[in-house]
């Protein structure tokens, strides 16, 4: 055989291997495209528990040793996050129609305060898995302030949210809603179920520590999202609690992950996710409710009941002089024991030791006091120039405790019954077992809010933070206090009057404010006088921080040395009073820099004689 024709019996048979090569790859090529694409088409993944889990979990996120996965314990302001740690396919291409899917999963929220909670929970369906640049508290762990209702951020959520965010449009504080790309919820409820056996509406707490289960129901054909909440012993109802008419198509990607988002406040909460199934293209696989991980115990455990019958009768008769004695000595011993506070421990004490007031008063005789809280026996007794002088009193001792300490002193608890006076009517402003000390420019927040019902500040009970502003804000309440004879807040009063500031408030707008006058000063006062401390109580209680007087001003406002601003531009709004634009004290200060130096030199002078016992 000639070289030519050992070529041409040779290169057919190479062709042919090649050609059957490439085949074979294309065939393995598009056998792993459709097996990738089934896999994802039918992606079912069910978790009774999640102790062997491969979660992907950032933040305050984990996992227990018995299979609970706690998404935030008792710390406050912070967040959680727990998403199946690979991508899911939502639609063939971007341009596509999403696909349906089912999830349902059993959580519980545990607060350690009975009417409480530290926000909430959501289901998410994200781009990303670990949310950045997601805020706590009311943000849910979800978003931030620039980016929420940003229609690129594709995320879908369904939160059970314990915390109302009037930001947000929130309806109450124990709501379920479906979000989309930001916090104002496409359509919310308030937290309940439709049983089965009569179709009427049961309410629901989010946050009573037991656990519920959720079903979220997205159909790619009707375009339409439906939420059920359930006790969980209590089977899936057939009436949702919400139905939303909406096509996620252009919301969600290609790929997206799909997890939990959690976060907290000011109140310590412990949020949980007991079991969780999800499918694609089907209907979510039912929990085990059986096989799920049991929450850890809520407050001490019961004692038994046999105990305490069965402890032998005689023993609790010998035992009880004794008892008695020891009663007596722990009593006598908690009179005189001293709790000092942290920063107390870092500056040492500033203030009388117990005992030793105990002491010099002879056990606090009649004839032996040196003071009385709250004006006396009765504040309605005074003049209107002996209750000026109480607030002059109270206005320069609050202004000295902000500014003349290198850490700005915080008292925290301003109010009528903290007012001390002498027989001369000098006013000390007492009481500073809530005092704290912190640095310029920190975090003031306390582990707990504290003060009292009526004067505290909102964004107090909202941030638990307490600064100067906060204690300006007590201060206002105690002025319109002063003047009206009525505390701040009255639950004998008819219910449009309960509140002073808002009655004070309504007075003025009616062009009527000496309406508010204490009955009790009769005519026998300063018109003048009483109208700037009233209008003074109404700016020191604004809603806004930054709109609020600081104590510098508020002197010089009562010596006369500087102008009270107008009040024409004062609103109403559900959360208390609000300036219709942001001008205000803030920018008074700026305006007026040389005259208010001079006016302040003044009322420095001033107030050494008020705080010395003087004029």
């Amino acid at each position: 055989m000639t070289t030519s024709e050992e070529n041409k019996s040779t290169y057919p048979g190479k062709n042919l291997e090649q050609i059957f090569s490439m085949l074979s790859l294309k065939i393995i090529l598009v056998i792993s495209i459709l097996v990738g694409f089934a896999s994802s088409q039918d992606l079912s993944i069910t978790y009774n528990g999640f102790r062997s889990t491969n979660m992907s979990l950032d933040g305050m996120a984990e996992v227990t040793t018995n299979g609970l996965l706690k998404l935030i314990n008792a710390t406050t302001q912070e967040i959680g996050h727990a998403f199946f740690p690979n991508p899911i396919k939502f639609k063939n291409s971007a341009n596509s129609s999403a696909f349906s899917f089912s999830t349902t999963f059993v959580f519980a929220i545990v607060s350690e305060y009975p009417t409480l909670s530290g926000h909430g929970i959501a289901f998410v369906i994200a781009p990303t898995k670990g949310l950045p640049g997601a805020l706590p508290s009311h943000y849910l762990g979800l978003f931030n302030k620039s980016n929420t209702g940003d229609d690129t951020n594709h995320v879908v959520a369904v939160e059970l949210d314990t915390v109302r965010s009037e930001e947000f449009n929130d309806i109450n504080d124990n709501h379920v809603g479906i979000d989309i790309n930001g916090l104002t919820s496409k359509l919310a409820k308030p937290a309940g179920y439709y049983p089965n056996n009569n179709g009427l509406f049961q309410n629901l707490t989010l946050n009573s520590g037991k656990t519920m289960q959720v079903w979220v129901d997205y159909s790619g054909i009707t375009k339409q999202i439906n939420v059920i909440l359930a006790p969980i012993n209590a089977g899936k109802p057939n009436k949702p609690l919400l139905s939303l008419p909406y096509d996620l198509s252009p919301i969600l990607n290609q790929t997206m992950y799909i997890g939990f988002s959690s976060s907290t406040g000011s109140v310590p909460t412990y949020h949980y996710v007991l079991g969780w199934s999800f499918k694609m293209n089907g209907v979510a696989q039912g929990l085990d409710l059986s096989q799920l991980p049991k929450l850890p115990r809520v407050g001490p455990k019961k004692i038994s009941k046999v105990l305490t019958i069965g402890l032998p009768v005689i023993l609790i008769v010998s035992l009880s002089i004794v008892i008695s004695g020891a009663v007596y000595q722990v009593r006598l011993s908690k009179m005189f024991e001293e709790v000092l506070e942290d920063w107390e421990i870092d500056y040492g004490p500033h203030r009388f030791k117990y005992k030793d007031l105990y002491i010099a008063t002879k056990g606090f005789r009649e004839r032996e006091l040196l003071g009385r809280g709250g004006f006396g026996r009765s504040k309605n007794t005074l003049s209107w120039s002996q209750r000026f002088r109480v607030v002059r009193g109270v206005a320069y001792g609050l202004f000295y405790l902000h500014e003349g300490w290198e850490q700005v002193v915080v008292h925290r608890d301003v109010k009528a019954s903290n007012v001390l006076l002498d027989s001369e009517l000098n006013a000390r402003l007492g009481d500073f077992g809530l005092a704290r000390l912190y640095d310029h420019g920190t975090d003031a927040q306390t582990t707990h809010v504290v003060g009292t019902l009526g004067y505290l500040a909102p964004e107090h009970t909202r941030t638990g933070k307490a600064t100067t502003s906060t204690d300006v804000y007590a201060f206002g309440a105690f002025l319109l206090e002063v003047v009206c004879g009525r505390r701040p807040i009255e639950l004998r009063a008819p219910t449009e009057d309960q509140i002073l500031v808002d009655w004070v408030f309504s007075c003025w707008n009616k062009g009527k404010i000496v309406e508010a006058v204490d009955p009790n000063l009769g005519p026998e006062y300063v018109k003048e006088e009483v109208e700037l401390v009233m209008k003074l109580g109404l700016s020191c209680s604004h809603s806004e921080p930054t709109a609020r007087p600081s104590m510098r001003q508020v002197v010089l406002y009562l010596d006369g040395a500087l102008a009270l601003p107008e009040l024409s531009s004062l609103g109403i709004s559900a959360t208390g009073l609000s300036f219709a634009n942001r001008e205000g004290f803030s920018d008074l200060a700026l305006s007026y820099p040389s005259s208010m130096e001079k006016a302040f030199s003044h009322a420095s002078t001033a107030a050494e004689s008020i705080l010395s016992g003087g004029r």
